[in-house]
């Protein structure tokens, strides 16, 4: 269960990293806070961060349930896929967001994937 944990608080990391890359922004970019919009450099670094962490809030839950009922490398290993999805998914969102399709995919995928996994166990018990 170690790995399971390690994977969901790098995923957390991951977000508050994303995070500080939307403070970078503002300071590169000039956009005063609250504003939201602005300059289109910072308008993707701040989609890469919010649209992390409306998968994130799938994420945390899908990983602990799935990792109830199957074993913990296979957990671990899909949620790993989520984090380096993620990551391509900022580089490409970044620098040319039409190229964000295997980011997204890589991310998408594997929430999906656990989310069925912990609704197969739960039913399956």
């Amino acid at each position: 269960m170690h790995y399971v944990e390690l994977v969901a608080l790098l995923a957390v990391v991951q977000y508050l990293f994303f995070g500080a890359m939307v403070g970078h922004a503002r300071g590169r970019y000039g956009v005063k806070a609250p504003a939201v919009s602005g300059h289109e450099g910072f308008e993707r670094a701040y989609r890469v961060q919010m649209n992390t962490l409306e998968l994130l809030v799938a994420l945390l839950p899908a990983l602990f349930v799935a990792a109830r009922f199957w074993p913990a490398a296979w957990v671990a290993g899909i949620g790993a896929v989520y984090l380096v999805g993620r990551f391509i998914y900022w580089r490409a969102y970044v620098s040319a967001p039409s190229s964000r399709g295997l980011g997204f995919v890589l991310s998408m995928l594997p929430v999906t994937l656990l989310v069925l996994m912990g609704l197969a166990g739960a039913l399956l018990r």
